[in-house]
């Protein structure tokens, strides 16, 4: 029995570091078409399109300019990815071993709000990481525009939100993040899970990089458009200073969709798509062949 619990908890350990390896690969990969998301999401009511911002960003700031509030981005995932992978893993395990269960598997709606659940802890604890990295992402719009960036760095990032806004600046934003964060897990390890076992239990492929990325694929599309309008408010409600347009995250919904209209809500779609797919797809077969390779079994 004890050695039992020895081996659980090391291959815990494997699994958490194998997860922030494979989430700080999706990051650096993807991390461009969030910039390029984010940058639309602030754009307000005035009308611009992913190739227009790329060619605004590439044009004023450079190549550079593409990975600004990278580090706080990787930061985060260091904390965010293995919480709700682990923890949506360990939930799930506890349930199907429960006597109730008799082992059988779970429902998708079960696994749904048990992704749900996962993603509002980890979000929770990785939000100010979340804020730096939205407020750098931001500044290079400053830069743009010939203006004074806010901050240098991550670390006087971390440092003037703490001095201006106290510590609970740093959560600044953090009702639509958990919301998002509810949403974005629902639709990825519910769907992720559900879809890959759905190809493999219908003999579409085998437990493979085929079955991986068809699967991520799925997850994307269901992650983003459950997540999207709560992606919306978190950006604009994150980025506000000390001198805030919104109210609460209530409001600023109500103020985007009376100024801007309903499909506000899905700005920056399809960049959140086209980067959520690639990072799935990175995520997901990184962190696979790295579990075979550390003799785990498959997520």
């Amino acid at each position: 029995m004890e050695r039992s619990r020895v081996t659980g908890e090391s291959q815990t350990g494997t699994r958490i570091l194998l997860a922030s390896l494979s989430a700080m690969v999706a990051e650096s990969v993807t991390f461009p078409i969030d910039l390029t998301k984010t940058r639309m999401q602030l754009h307000g009511a005035q009308r611009i399109g992913a190739i227009g911002v790329v060619s605004e960003i590439a044009r004023k700031e450079g190549v550079i300019g593409f990975y600004k509030g990278l580090s706080p981005a990787i930061l985060r995932h260091l904390f965010y990815t293995p919480i709700r992978i682990i923890g949506y893993e360990n939930l799930k395990g506890f349930i199907v071993r429960s006597e109730a269960n008799h082992g059988e598997s779970l429902p998708l709606a079960t696994k749904a709000l048990l992704g749900g659940f996962s993603g509002v802890i980890a979000q929770v604890v990785a939000s100010p990481a979340d804020l730096v990295k939205v407020r750098m992402q931001a500044d290079g719009r400053l830069v743009s525009q010939g203006l004074q960036p806010r901050y240098s760095g991550p670390v006087e990032a971390f440092t003037k939100i703490l001095q201006s806004e106290g510590v609970k600046g740093l959560w600044k934003g953090v009702l639509p993040n958990i919301q998002r964060a509810f949403l974005v897990n629902m639709g990825e390890l519910a769907c992720y899970d559900h879809a890959k076992h759905f190809v493999i239990d219908r003999k579409i492929s085998e437990d493979n990089i085929y079955a991986h990325t068809l699967a991520s694929i799925m997850s994307g599309l269901a992650s983003t458009t459950l997540s999207c309008p709560a992606d919306v408010v978190k950006t604009r409600m994150m980025n506000q200073g000390e001198k805030a347009v919104y109210r609460n995250s209530y409001d600023c919904l109500v103020k985007t969709v009376k100024f801007e209209g309903v499909r506000a809500l899905w700005k920056g779609f399809f960049p959140t798509w086209a980067r959520l797919g690639p990072w799935q797809f990175v995520f997901w077969v990184s962190y696979e062949k790295f579990r075979q390779l550390a003799g785990i079994s498959s997520f």
